[in-house]
């Protein structure tokens, strides 16, 4: 593991360095207008969600570190107290990157980047009608970071006034991440896509632990650490269920390797037991992960335990 202190750094090492690490964040497109009523739009990855009640967002719009000049954004919040957040889908990813470009303070950059200005119910600002779900926001305090010692961040805290959120991303009363499609900032010039999901559930009683798992599933080469963070998720290691498995005497299957190269670990296990394989560890373990994979995690306890 390399070290890497902060001070041997020049800024822009260190600010892409951070970012690499700290990654994927979300891009709160902000919405804006200066004292004249110049409306401005720019996109921000210091950006996250610290609370919901009441609902309050931060944004770290920082001083330009080349200029010493601040942000437009950050100085028509401080100016007007309000701003919106607009969330970035995949369909706004290229107009966003226009929108980024430095333009004069007197550019309106919705008009510059194509987005079409939906009225805000509390705040003057507006945001972005493309945008699936939009926030307005009131400003609660602004922090300067360092200052002290030559800092150029600052801290926005925001308060959530008011969501909008587009039907069309609305299923079954709950907001659906895929058809949200967002993006999020990583490292230099990259970008992520949530089309890659998956889901878990965290814990709602202690559970066993890792650090109680029989020590050959705890040092099996073949399950991984998320392997055994499933298998320790349990609130008490399960007993072997004599009727497991349960297989219809019509029930057939080829060989273990090829049901597990076709994602089916119960015909794998079929397998194994007809050919009197089932005191093979490994083999074990290798069908207790594809079982693993497909969320099963009772199934795959009960084949570890199987001797």
């Amino acid at each position: 593991m390399k070290t890497i202190l902060p001070a041997d750094l020049s800024h822009r090492d260190r600010h892409q360095l951070l970012l690499s690490g700290v990654a994927p964040r979300p891009i709160a497109f902000v919405g804006s207008v200066d004292v004249h009523g110049v409306a401005n739009l720019s996109p921000y990855s210091f950006f996250n969600a610290f609370a919901s009640n009441p609902p309050i967002v931060a944004l770290g719009p920082a001083i330009a570190a080349k200029t010493g000049q601040t942000k437009d954004t950050w100085r028509n919040i401080m100016d007007t107290g309000e701003c919106t957040i607009s969330m970035v889908s995949y369909a706004m990813v290229q107009q966003m990157n226009v929108a980024a470009a430095p333009y004069p303070a007197d550019v309106d950059e919705f008009n510059k980047a194509g987005f079409s200005k939906a009225a805000s119910q509390l705040v003057q600002a507006p945001y972005v009608a493309e945008s699936p779900y939009a926030m307005e926001c009131r400003l609660m305090q602004n922090i300067e970071l360092r200052r002290d010692i030559g800092g150029n961040g600052n801290l926005m805290l925001l308060e959530v006034v008011a969501f909008h959120v587009s039907e069309s991303v609305i299923v079954d009363g709950m907001v659906d991440p895929g058809k949200m499609d967002l993006v999020g900032r990583m490292g230099y010039n990259h970008y992520t896509r949530t089309t890659d999901r998956f889901q878990t559930s965290q814990p709602t009683v202690p559970s066993i632990g890792v650090d109680a798992l029989p020590d050959h599933i705890r040092s099996s080469d073949i399950l991984t650490g998320n392997d055994l963070g499933r298998l320790a998720a349990v609130a008490v290691i399960p007993s072997l269920d004599g009727s497991f498995p349960d297989f219809d005497v019509a029930y057939r299957a080829d060989s273990v390797s090829i049901e597990l190269a076709s994602g089916n670990p119960m015909g794998a296990l079929y397998a194994m037991l007809q050919q009197g394989q089932q005191h093979d560890r490994a083999l074990r373990h290798h069908i207790a992960r594809a079982f693993l994979q497909q969320n099963d995690v009772e199934s795959a306890w009960q084949t570890l335990l199987l001797e």
